[in-house]
């Protein structure tokens, strides 16, 4: 039996594990699934700090595999199924993958990054969430397995992968984990090495950390976790897995938000915890008033949010909806979870994101690196009180820059702790735009916009959007044409090539929704883009600097 299924199949064996679109799987079914994966990849040449990547939207496989990976020592890499071809072969080549598992949807954008990377990724699956796990789906693909592993530059089909394992509890398990790719300040996206992916160790410091996370968030063993967001995000690859690891509790995941089915899916199935972001508060909140009335949500008793600032008049209507079950976190995939506010709290200080967790230190620092006094803004710094840090994978610069002397992080964020020990978050001192809930690094779009033949210069930023928090906004000056020549900043010739050339390099949400050509863009004599002077004036007004 697979070391963190163990503990769970003598009493809840039979009971639903994994629920996703296409049907469930017991405890019992997805141990002896989780075994034969093991065995299949290690047949395939897979060792113990190997990366596989795993290309798949939120079925029953990406558990599968991300649960074998835990066991076998692989280090995992959750990849963004948004990403194009250019951002999918970066990681890949940054990764040094050894496997990739595909979904049937993303199969285009996988063989396109494929293509020119020669012999990397010997090990290649492609994964149909259709297929019955019932029987063998040999499909029509480009080559098959044999006593040696993968031959040839073809994909296998998961579920003959699958089956060509064993499922006996595999030998000399240790820790394997995800290390998760955020977009990059500069460039393309990096990954982020620290606690979650510990190659080596003994697989039962699994479950002590995911005991750890859920009795720091108070989260029921055995109860329902709804997965309503992309796996591929650090913080849903945690709140789903880990009451799975350390809970017994079963993961029921929906392949894509949608506000009205995720109110009968809470209680269809008696959701007792699900991780939200603001934008997803904002399409809950939207829906019709009959929609609304006929949700109970008597389920639920714990719904995190986080990844992006909630406005305040979001936040107390969701607490007057679903009640005092509305948690907020602030952290990110370099610290985990830093603090938590809980909703009597927030209502008494609404606009803080709470105090920081056991498992952290938190500080904020002026210039000099001196503790700012209460209510004085300074650059928010932390710390893990086990042991547990962070790097950037192949970018020790990077590292360099997020750290302190005595082992102090930062994501780059400027705030204030009150009087009371609250943190409150002000501004962002990087350049990051987080729209939806997700980051968006500047640096990478300027690169590509910039790379066009027809723009001289590029500033990228994000401006205030209702729904999103914050959209791409994208300031160009052209080679050699004025910006009188150019008709709007929605509707042009130019506008439409640019827009076309972002869409093909980059993931679609990272895309500018909105153009502005100018003649100059200004440059400090540093050579740094005088950016705050072209942003400040959307935010004025609006009560809000992110």
């Amino acid at each position: 039996m697979a070391t963190l299924v163990r503990a769970h199949l003598d009493q809840r064996g039979s009971a639903t594990a994994v629920v996703d679109a296409n049907g469930r799987c017991s405890f019992a079914e997805l141990d002896a699934r989780v075994n034969r994966i093991v065995h299949a990849g290690r047949a395939a040449g897979l060792q113990a700090g190997d990366t596989v990547a795993v290309l798949c939207g939120n079925h029953r496989q990406l558990v599968e595999v991300t649960l074998a990976g835990c066991h076998a020592g692989w280090l995992l890499v959750p990849v963004n199924w948004h990403w194009v071809a250019d951002e999918l072969r970066h990681v890949l080549v940054d990764a040094q993958a050894k496997a990739l598992f595909a979904e049937t949807a993303f199969m285009p954008t996988a063989r396109e990054a494929l293509a020119d990377i020669g012999d990397l990724c010997p090990v290649r699956v492609v994964i149909d969430p259709d297929a019955s796990s019932d029987g063998i789906n040999t499909g029509t693909l480009d080559s098959g397995f044999s006593d040696s592993g993968f031959i040839g530059s073809g994909f296998i089909d998961y579920e003959q992968f699958v089956a060509s394992g064993s499922p006996t509890e595999p030998d000399d398990q240790c820790t394997g984990g995800p290390m998760f790719y955020t977009s990059g300040t500069t460039g393309f996206p990096k990954g982020v090495r620290g606690g979650l992916n510990r190659i080596g160790a003994d697989v039962g410091l699994w479950q002590l950390v995911a005991a750890s996370f859920m009795d720091m968030l108070g989260l029921p063993a055995g109860g329902v976790t709804l997965l309503d967001g992309p796996a591929y995000h650090s913080a849903q690859w945690v709140f789903a897995m880990f009451p799975l690891i350390a809970g017994g509790s079963t993961l029921v995941m929906r392949p894509g938000f949608d506000p009205a089915q995720t109110l009968a899916a809470i209680d269809e199935h008696a959701v007792t915890n699900l991780h939200l972001v603001p934008t997803q508060f904002v399409r809950l909140l939207r829906l019709p008033d009959d929609v609304r009335q006929r949700f109970d949500g008597s389920s639920l008793q714990v719904v995190m949010h986080g990844a992006a600032p909630c406005p305040p008049e979001v936040k107390r209507q969701m607490l007057a909806w679903w009640g005092q079950v509305v948690w907020e976190y602030y952290g990110g995939t370099e610290g985990g979870f830093l603090t938590t506010i809980g909703p009597s709290q927030w209502l008494h200080r609404p606009t803080s994101i709470g105090q920081p967790t056991s498992m952290a230190e938190v500080v904020v620092l002026d210039d000099d690196g001196n503790p700012c006094p209460p209510g004085t803004t300074g650059q928010i710094w932390f710390r893990s009180t086990v042991g547990a840090d962070f790097a950037y994978h192949n970018d020790p610069d990077k590292t360099t820059a997020a750290h302190r002397e005595g082992g102090w992080g930062t994501l780059g964020d400027i705030g204030h702790v009150d009087d009371d020990g609250y943190l409150h978050l002000s501004d962002r001192r990087i350049d990051m735009i987080i729209s939806g809930g997700v980051n968006i690094y500047p640096a990478e779009i300027e690169g590509v916009l910039a790379a066009h033949h027809l723009v001289a210069d590029a500033a990228v930023f994000g401006i205030p959007d209702d729904e999103f928090g914050e959209q791409v906004m994208a300031v160009v000056e052209l080679a050699g044409q004025p910006a009188s020549d150019v008709a709007s900043d929605v509707a042009s010739d130019v506008v439409d090539e640019l827009r076309a050339h972002c869409a093909q390099h980059l993931a679609g949400y990272k895309v500018p929704r909105r153009f502005e050509v100018v003649d100059t863009l200004e440059r400090q004599p540093t050579g740094k883009l005088a950016k705050r002077r072209l942003r400040d004036p959307w935010w004025e007004g609006t009560g809000r600097s992110i």
